[in-house]
Parts: C-alpha cells; sequence; structure tokens
C-alpha cells in the first residue's frame, strides 16, 4: 500500500473521492460505480435531497463512506469548504471528478444570454473553483487524478452548442495546460469527452428554435450514463505510470 491509501495498484479501495453533480445523470452513475470499487465519496451537488436519494443506493457493506455535501459549484467558498468537510470526514481527496455541467441549445442569432452565462459560470468557472480547491493538497501529497468530464463537443462544434462546445473547449485547454504543468508531480488529469448520453441536460434548453432545427432525438442508440462512468473507473484504475489523458466515448453509430 502507498501512501495509505490504496490497498494494492490498480484498485481504488480505501480512496478518496469529490464527485460533483453527484445527484443525477452521469455523476450519479460516477459515484455508483467509484462505490463499487470501494472507494470512499463526497457526493456534491445543489440539490441535497437528490443527493441524499443516490447515496441511499450505494452499497456500504465493504466499509466505504459516503457523505452528502450540498454545493453550488459556482460559489468558490462553497467547493472550498466541501473539500475541507471530504478530507476532515472522509480523509484526505486523492481523486476528483468534475461532472457538474449544464448544456443549452442556443442559437447565436437569438442572444440567449442568461443561458450563456450560466454556461460559463458552471462548465468554466465551476471546473475552475473545484481544481484550485484540490490541486494544492494532491500536489503536496505527490498523488492525485482530476477527471472531467467534457463532450465531443470540445473536439467538435456542433450548430446549436456553439456556447456549450466553448465551455468544454475551455475545460480541454484547462486540463492539456494542467497536465502539462504538473507533469513529474504525480498529478493525472484526464479528460472524458462522451457523445449522447440519456440524461435530462437536454430538457435545460429553452430556445424552441435551436431544438427544433438540431435537438431531435434520432434513431441511434445513445450512451447510458454507466457507459461514461466505466470509462471514469477505467482512468483512474491504471498503474501509477501509466496516464489516460482523454477518453473518446460514443454511441457506435454516431461517430464524430
Amino acid at each position: 500500500m502507498e501512501d495509505g491509501i490504496r490497498v494494492e495498484e490498480g484498485t481504488l479501495r480505501n480512496s478518496v473521492a469529490v464527485v460533483t453533480g453527484a445527484s443525477t445523470g452521469i455523476g450519479a452513475a460516477v459515484t455508483r460505480a467509484l462505490n463499487a470499487e470501494g472507494t470512499c465519496v463526497a457526493l456534491a451537488a445543489r440539490r441535497e435531497e437528490a443527493l441524499r436519494e443516490t447515496q441511499a443506493g450505494l452499497d456500504s457493506g465493504g466499509g466505504q463512506e459516503s457523505i452528502v455535501a450540498p454545493t453550488d459549484v459556482t460559489d468558490r467558498e462553497q467547493v472550498r469548504s466541501l473539500v475541507a468537510r471530504a478530507e476532515e470526514e472522509l480523509g484526505p481527496v486523492e481523486i476528483l471528478v468534475n461532472c457538474a455541467g449544464v448544456m443549452y441549445y442556443t442559437l447565436m442569432k437569438n442572444a440567449r444570454e442568461e443561458e450563456w452565462e450560466r454556461t460559463v459560470e458552471v462548465n468554466c468557472k465551476g471546473a475552475l473553483n473545484c481544481v484550485g480547491a484540490v490541486l494544492p493538497g494532491m500536489l503536496e501529497r505527490e498523488r492525485g487524478h482530476i477527471v472531467t468530464i467534457s463532450s465531443d463537443a470540445g473536439r467538435k462544434v456542433f450548430p446549436g452548442l456553439a456556447v456549450y462546445s466553448a465551455s468544454k473547449f475551455f475545460v480541454e485547454a484547462l486540463s492539456q495546460g494542467l497536465r502539462l504543468e504538473t507533469a513529474g508531480t504525480g498529478l493525472k488529469v484526464t479528460t472524458l469527452q462522451p457523445g449522447n448520453v440519456a440524461t435530462d441536460l437536454i430538457s435545460m434548453s429553452g430556445d424552441e428554435e435551436a431544438l427544433e432545427e438540431y435537438g431531435q432525438v434520432g434513431q441511434s442508440r445513445v450512451l447510458d450514463p454507466e457507459d461514461v462512468a466505466a470509462s471514469v473507473v477505467h482512468a483512474l484504475v491504471q498503474p501509477e505510470h501509466v496516464a489516460v489523458n482523454e477518453i473518446l466515448v460514443e454511441p457506435r453509430d454516431e461517430p464524430v
């Protein structure tokens, strides 16, 4: 066992993770997957009731603990409090999974400025706040893994999703820069780039013209949140010398 965290290389048992956006969708699936691997998880999102529903479905039979921490990732102090509480109650945070995010279909000509601003606040500033909260401790311990749920829209701009795509290009650049600056420190930085996933993200959109033109559901089977969670676990369980920097995971019949 190294640093009192992992029982053996390639496992996550007894490690401590913070998962944002853990109330629904990909974040909830990641929480369940990490719990199944024996990880202690701090579940974070804005809605406490939904977080507790996710927590209620976790298996504590292996001794792994979990805590619920209602958090708005756009509030830097709330994020710092989240990490401080996780470390006090569970132990040093070795894993951060940034799952909190929003997505709005909007046409640029319709100037949905409040939705644009919310996208930047959550997807960009939220990710920055979370990275800033865990990074000092990870660098001090010379160990840590930051995983951010990006999107295939962080590799290719899709019409109707210009601002969303821009936010995902941002987290890709942020992650690449962080990866380059911290090489040799023991930190790993991964981005997950899912295609269409069966979540309720599309229900956030209020621009009916954009939805009509670009947001229609196709005939292909899309990804389940659990498919993305499995990719997160794959990245996390690699040996210490192996870094999975990016994973593009798409529905088979919807290649980019």
